[in-house]
């Protein structure tokens, strides 16, 4: 992956003045150097054993944040998923679910 215009690691305690103004694409094809996930307040998760590789939810996301190895899902890019819940609508195996940012990681979430 090429390298971030912008380091996230800690964005959890920027402040206002620490978010980027407004951002204008000019060139296409750069989105893989914004981080874009920290828009998000939900977020798709993955469930591996539902999953059945059709690949749906890869075709519609519209952030190509979905990764694929061997033509099998290997996971959620989350620097770039903006939670818009495509993903989820287009399963038809229930292998993905919504979940709030603030709930995600808690046990039984």
């Amino acid at each position: 992956m090429s390298e971030m215009k912008w380091d996230i690691t800690e964005f959890d305690s920027w402040n206002a003045q620490d978010f980027p103004e407004g951002m204008v694409g000019l060139e296409a094809g750069n989105a893989q150097f914004y981080a874009t996930g920290g828009w998000r307040s939900i977020r798709p998760v993955w469930d591996a054993e539902a999953c059945k590789d059709c690949m749906l939810c890869w075709i519609n996301c519209p952030d190509s944040s979905i990764e694929v190895a061997d033509g099998k899902m290997t996971g959620i890019n989350y620097d770039h998923c903006k939670g818009c819940g495509v993903c989820v609508k287009e399963c038809r195996f229930n292998a993905l679910k919504m979940v709030s940012e603030h709930d995600h990681g808690k046990e039984g979430v």
